[in-house]
């Protein structure tokens, strides 16, 4: 028997749609959970992908955007990120960027692929790593009001070990690329910004 087979799982006996928009949709369900418990589970299905990008330039600065973030009312830090498809995550993710920003970068990489509240929510997000930058025009949204800070990648770095920036994805994102840094295992020439 695998592991896999060697484990209890959760059964759904009934499921009621309780809320639809364009971005997401709440579904709730009756189950019976691993331990054979009956229970009530709400799920939040998200309809996008999220993307996140750390762009580096050759003298190892990043940018990180600031805006104020609705659901829990305050100013937040992050890194270039926002919705986008599964078809094709790094185009989504060169859309935001540019969007953002205003950069374009000829060098992309996989950073990392993560759930973000994998015990209420379905919303997984892919994060990349960007370089070899031309600076443009941003082009923020009409419902965004962004600032953006350019800044050295080791700050950055920094201010997520000190809790300054609390974005799961933008922390996340920059803890794995100073891991990998150490390693020797980002792209040529990217390593000694962080280190």
């Amino acid at each position: 028997m695998t592991e896999r087979q060697d484990r209890a799982t959760w059964q759904v006996l009934d499921t009621r749609e309780m809320y639809d928009n364009p971005w997401i949709r709440v579904v709730e369900h009756d189950v019976t959970d691993p331990n054979g418990n009956p229970g009530l589970y709400g799920v939040v299905r998200v309809k996008g992908l999220a993307v996140g990008i750390l762009p580096v330039d050759g003298e190892g600065m990043t940018w990180l955007v600031g805006q104020q973030r609705f659901p829990r009312d305050y100013y937040s830090w992050e890194l270039p990120e926002g919705g986008g498809s599964f078809e094709d995550p790094q185009g989504s993710a060169e859309r935001e960027l540019l969007e953002e920003t205003g950069l374009k970068a000829g060098g992309w990489q996989e950073l990392l692929r993560m759930d973000l509240s994998n015990s209420i929510t379905d919303e997984q997000a892919i994060g990349f790593i960007a370089w070899d930058l031309e600076e443009g025009m941003a082009e923020p949204e009409a419902c965004e009001r962004l600032e953006v800070r350019c800044l050295p990648v080791r700050e950055a770095v920094e201010m997520a070990l000190s809790g300054e920036i609390v974005d799961a994805i933008a922390q996340t994102m920059l803890l794995k690329a100073d891991a990998l840094a150490r390693r020797g295992m980002l792209p040529a020439g990217l390593a000694r910004h962080f280190i």
